[in-house]
């Protein structure tokens, strides 16, 4: 689609990041008693006034309700929102939207689709494995079951089969499983320790990675994509000085599980190699079930007291890093010693807190939705240098995820009048439905985005040349945004429904009066002009950023 330079340039937001560091708080912790929302609020507030950083204040009402509504609702708030938002007393807008959003049931279509780009991003689009997650979001299963679930990998009658496919998706790579595992459920990254002691980290031995792969080496699956375990087997390593070790079922801690594998005569051990290449080769045979489990054996172990502290942290880390843009340890997979986090009483806090609350993640969400860094301004206006990422003092830009992109755009592109009020029930939740199901054929056309992620050449082209952009986005239809505009007759109530629905905002002078000029300009075709203004607005980078 062509359209004037001058009037992009005009219109677009951008941001810049910033750069990130690492500090120590002090000992001592809140009262368990505390919200998750102050406890965080006094962490973040004490280092900042400890290295004298200066904090921007709070986003505007309508920044806020925009990156609440992206960061909860995985989508754009609705002209109807916009108006119930503006209209509660401002003392509590924060609050009542928080818990709105978090009873809709776009709530767990978002944090099921966060999941699934975080635990199968080596397999998107498993539709198996997202109808798993979304059962698991919608029934309010906490994430210790959920690691359970993927982690056993059980024969299962409908959604919760779909948990096997983190193990079936891996399975025959032993060293992947045994990463992604450490990985994605306990922030560590073992793969250095695979050769050799790790360089950095004085707790990560060989003896980790093997102990950790020993766990699953037993893993296989059947012809009927079974995942099952086999009676016996060994991991064997050869150390940096030449020994040939035997490993243990040993945890990130250095916890060894006992080995309670049977002993079995030559006759036994035979027959049950058979019975399992045979499951290995046929549809119609059963892979036998050894008493002993490695997997669930780790599994009990990672839940343990004192053991449970990783899968706590991990997921903090990455929800906290998924919210405010950077993690209270990066990166993300370093959590260890040598890379001690940004405010680590903030982080064993808010670990404790999620384990005492049976490991409910929507609570976790929902009091950093409610913390004063979360609510900060994402613009610095001063001369001076920002301050540093990790004292979140100054919010972070963040690029939307496919999904949220996909679904924003459905929003966006449709006329404001087609959305129900706030209280709408099960017409909304039909809507949110279809929305999700609209969005699924777009996800694949945009990119996931990554720690430096810019818009790529092949997403700004698909915009610009893609007939789907113009047959879907922006048809001239009663149900759209382009022939809800053309209804208006005063140009100035146009820019302003059109940034209202796009941008969630109203639009400064500048961009009122650049936009006036394009639509008043000569040309022929009144809603072609809209047109291109609306493209204007969707393929910007403002749509484009959480911010």
């Amino acid at each position: 689609m062509s359209m004037s330079r001058q009037l992009f340039v005009a219109l677009v937001f951008s941001v810049g990041l910033p750069v990130s560091v690492s500090f120590a708080g002090e000992n001592g912790q809140l009262s368990p008693d505390t919200s998750v929302q102050d406890a965080i609020n006094h962490y973040v507030q004490q280092a900042i006034e400890e290295h004298g950083i200066r904090a921007v204040g709070q986003a505007s009402d309508e920044a806020i309700l925009r990156r609440t509504t992206l960061d909860i609702a995985g989508r754009i708030p609705t002209r109807p929102e916009q108006e119930w938002y503006s209209a509660l007393p401002a003392d509590e807008r924060r609050q009542q939207l928080v818990d709105r959003l978090l009873k809709l049931p776009d709530a767990d279509f978002h944090l099921a689709n966060e999941l699934d780009s975080h635990l199968l991003y080596n397999s998107p689009y498993n539709d198996e494995f997202r109808e798993y997650l979304l059962w698991a979001t919608r029934e309010k299963q906490s994430w210790d079951r959920m690691f359970r679930d993927m982690l056993l990998a059980q024969q299962a009658e409908g959604p919760l089969q779909g948990a096997t496919q983190f193990l079936r998706t891996r399975i025959r790579e032993v060293d992947d499983l045994t990463n992604d595992t450490a990985i994605l459920f306990f922030g560590i990254n073992v793969s250095c320790a695979k050769c050799h002691d790790h360089p950095l980290v004085d707790e990560w031995k060989q003896d980790h990675f093997y102990g950790m792969q020993a766990f699953f080496s037993r893993t296989y699956q059947t012809k009927k994509n079974v995942v099952a375990e086999k009676f016996f087997d060994e991991v064997k390593f050869r150390t940096t000085e030449g020994e040939d070790k035997l490993a243990s079922f040993m945890f990130l801690t250095g916890d060894v599980v006992s080995d309670a594998t049977p002993t079995f005569s030559d006759e036994a051990r035979k027959e049950l190699e058979q019975k399992i290449r045979k499951a290995e080769r046929e549809d119609n045979s059963e892979a036998p079930v050894p008493e002993f489990s490695p997997r669930r054996q780790l599994v009990d172990i990672a839940l343990q007291e004192n053991n449970d502290a990783f899968l706590a942290k991990n997921i903090v880390n990455r929800i906290w890093a998924r919210m405010l843009g950077s993690g209270l340890v990066n990166p993300l997979d370093q959590m260890h010693s040598g890379n001690p986090p940004s405010h680590p009483e903030l982080l064993d806090w808010l670990a404790n807190d999620l384990k005492q609350h049976g490991y409910e993640l929507p609570r976790l969400i929902r009091g950093i939705a409610l913390c004063t860094a979360y609510a900060r301004d994402s613009q610095w206006t001063t001369a001076d240098e920002p301050p540093e990422r990790q004292y979140f003092a100054l919010a972070e830009t963040r690029p939307l995820t496919p999904r949220q992109l996909a679904v924003s755009l459905q929003v966006a592109a449709n006329s404001p009048e087609k959305w129900p009020g706030v209280n709408a029930g099960e017409e909304w939740a039909k809507l949110r439905e279809s929305l999700e199901n609209q969005a699924n054929s777009w996800v694949r056309e945009f990119e996931q985005p990554n720690e430096n992620f810019q818009v790529a050449v092949d997403e700004a082209l698909f915009f610009s040349n893609n007939a789907r952009v113009h047959d879907d986005f922006l048809r001239d239809s009663g149900d759209r945004l382009v022939g809800y505009l053309k209804t208006f007759d005063d140009d100035t109530q146009r820019v302003a429904a059109m940034w209202q629905a796009v941008l969630n905002r109203a639009p400064n002078e500048a961009e009122k009066n650049a936009a006036l000029d394009w639509l008043q300009r000569e040309n022929e075709d009144r809603v072609d002009t809209i047109r291109q203004l609306s493209w204007t607005l969707l393929a910007g980078p403002e749509f484009r950023f959480n911010h």
